[in-house]
């Protein structure tokens, strides 16, 4: 079920009713960041902590829409839902705008499915969904599914590959996946994990009562660094001045007690517990509160000898923005690739998430993933392709402070685990941008901030970076606020650099789109037989690169096997063996035929015995029925 995105009135899609709700027709709530008279953004939510910051507008943001869509620049939500809105009285024949669900403040979470309108229903055909911006500071992951719903639609009826893309198969696209995180993240110098329900990160009994402070009112959070004084200090201290970069900006960790500094986030310690900014607007992770082997929250084994998961939520889809695509995604079963983007780590990151790949997946599937796994970083470049458990957990070896191997480590509630093992999917969680770590400048093996300092003097006119400024702290006294610009260099790169990172993402993901499943009938050959019975013999072929069910959907039945049917009138197959039409074959009461799962580039064939008991010709509806080929059906006639 989905409905049309009015441009005036929003209709919700609820998923626990199945039902349209409308949200009235008064005057649409005016949010935070729409309030042009208030000077504060307020959060929703009652926590322990301020709800209200400064507003503060980036200039790497454009907040107002303006003529033409730039990728040169970063987008708030709002912006994003104004093309999004354009684009659809624009391309009415293959585009749809809905509303899927409401963010935990009550925002609008918009999607579009793109396919011509004319050549089928959206769930009736082969489909891909792409994902972002379910971290609200990930704010890249959200540009890269923008530019992709650009690129197909300015691209229909002019690229090939893509108007029959288009054409045959469903592209579903939902920018933002958290819209509240985004826009206060855009909107003030505050930052978060994903959602911005109040939650309670240092298990103090207490809700977002420490968030960070811009202290020297640029409007940015940087790092605070305190030369140790004290013996208690020294004690602590675990940073020195990095020897490669002799200007003194870098900073190195070592173990605690061999340092000169310690390192704290911008602002104070607002609970007097000694740590700083440990707290602060929500804290839950989006990317921990699948299903798919979910553990409880940090504190919540009662036994202290088992795993918890860190963000994971109250339980399995506690937060409406997961909820809503897991419900989504089960009923349009019709999806076999998803890419869920994320920003940081230029990887194209999978599952298993808890284990080997080798020790978990089917060989035929795993197969498939390294084929994907090599086709994304031929098209982007990333230096990693895997699984999290292993190839992300110990893609630099060995732990840089200790020395130690790094060993695989397990991550629980994991949207690529869900999409895999229980959706029965393609399901990547890629990770855009690299930091500023363009190249090794050391070669020691490691992008790190070394490599992202060097490569801001040289490539980005030391923008990236803010030397080091004295600043009289009220509790920790002098301290100096500096360092790299969380937002727009560490998290996400410099908007000059934006269109690069999410054009290769994007196609990466147009990639693996061609690659979806696509049932065609080739032959529909009717002959009469001996005995007066006629033959329907049925010819298909799956011509996409991909098999129409992954082993495992087969496993856990996500994905029902091919089938035909052929239709008759109900009058003319009425009276069992006074009927003036009857399936002979299949013998079986139930005259479907079961064909399996047709791999990637097989052709079958399967055929039907019908007796006419009259002399005037019948039509039938001849139907192929695949859960992710598609859905074909033909009209046929018997005795001619």
């Amino acid at each position: 079920m989905k409905h049309k995105y009015s441009l005036l009135i929003p209709l919700a899609f609820c998923f626990g009713e199945l039902v349209a709700q409308d949200h009235g027709l008064g005057k649409a709530k005016l949010w935070p960041e729409q309030d042009e008279k208030s000077k504060f953004y307020t959060v929703a939510g009652e926590r322990h902590g301020q709800s209200f910051f400064k507003k503060h507008q980036f200039p790497e943001v454009e907040y107002t829409p303006g003529e033409k869509l730039t990728f040169d620049i970063y987008h708030t939500p709002d912006v994003m839902y104004h093309w999004y809105k354009i684009w659809a009285e624009k391309y009415p024949d293959i585009t749809e705008l809905y509303e899927v669900a409401r963010s935990f403040e009550g925002r609008p979470i918009l999607q579009m499915t793109i396919t011509n309108k004319k050549t089928g229903k959206h769930t009736d055909k082969a489909a891909a969904y792409f994902e972002g911006g379910r971290h609200g500071g990930e704010v890249t992951s959200s540009e890269s599914v923008l530019w992709l719903t650009q690129h197909l639609l300015e691209n229909y009826g002019k690229d090939p590959e893509i108007t029959k893309l288009i054409d045959t198969k469903t592209i579903y696209l939902r920018p933002q996946n958290n819209p509240d995180g985004t826009n206060m993240y855009l909107f003030t110098e505050q930052r978060n994990r994903s959602t911005v329900r109040p939650y309670d990160v240092d298990r103090d009994g207490l809700m977002d009562e420490d968030p960070e402070e811009d202290l020297n009112g640029d409007g940015v959070i940087h790092m605070m660094r305190k030369k140790a004084v004290t013996e208690e200090d020294k004690a602590k201290a675990n940073y020195i001045l990095d020897p490669r970069d002799p200007s003194g900006r870098l900073m190195k960790r070592v173990f605690d007690g061999q340092g000169e500094y310690l390192m704290f986030t911008e602002g104070i310690d607002n609970d007097g517990d000694g740590r700083y900014n440990e707290d602060g607007i929500g804290g839950l992770d989006l990317h921990r509160n699948y299903p798919e082997n979910w553990r409880p929250d940090s504190g919540g084994d009662m036994t202290g000898r088992g795993y918890t998961q860190w963000g994971a939520g109250e339980y399995p889809l506690s937060e409406i923005e997961t909820r809503s695509t897991v419900l989504w995604l089960l009923s349009h079963p019709n999806i076999s690739v998803v890419n869920s983007l994320d920003t940081r780590v230029p990887m194209h990151l999978r599952p298993p998430s808890t284990s080997g790949s080798e020790e978990s997946m089917f060989p035929e599937d795993l197969a498939i993933y390294k084929k994907f796994d090599q086709m994304g970083m031929d098209i982007t470049g990333y230096p990693w392709a895997g699984d999290v458990y292993e190839t992300y957990s110990t893609r630099y070896k060995v732990n840089r402070l200790t020395g130690d191997p790094l060993k695989p480590n397990p991550l629980f509630g994991h949207g690529p685990d869900f999409g895999y093992f229980y959706y029965g999917a393609i399901w990547y969680g890629d990770e855009l941008w690299n930091n500023g770590a363009m190249k090794d400048y050391d070669e020691d093996g490691i992008y790190d901030d070394y490599d992202a300092l060097m490569w801001d003097d040289e490539e980005n006119g030391s923008r990236g970076f803010k030397p080091w400024e004295k600043f009289d702290h009220p509790q920790l006294g002098e301290v100096e606020i500096g360092g790299f610009h969380p937002k727009f260099f560490s998290q996400n790169g410099p908007p000059w650099q934006l269109e690069s990172w999410i054009r290769k993402q994007s196609l990466f993901n147009l990639a693996m789109a061609k690659e979806l499943p696509q049932i065609d009938l080739l032959a529909t050959d009717i002959k009469k037989s001996s005995d007066g019975t006629y033959e329907v013999k049925v010819t298909w072929k799956n011509s996409g690169g991909l098999p129409v069910a992954l082993e495992q959907a087969k496993r856990v039945k996500i994905v029902q096997e091919d089938r035909l049917m052929l239709d008759f009138d109900r009058e003319l197959t009425k009276g069992f063996e006074d009927a003036k039409v009857q399936i002979v074959s299949p013998e079986l009461y139930d005259k479907t035929i079961y064909a399996g799962y047709t791999k990637a580039g097989e052709t079958k064939t399967a055929t039907f015995k019908v007796k006419i008991n009259q002399s005037e010709p019948v039509k039938a509806k001849l139907k192929i029925l695949s859960t992710r080929g598609g859905y074909i059906e033909k009209e046929i006639e018997l005795g001619k």
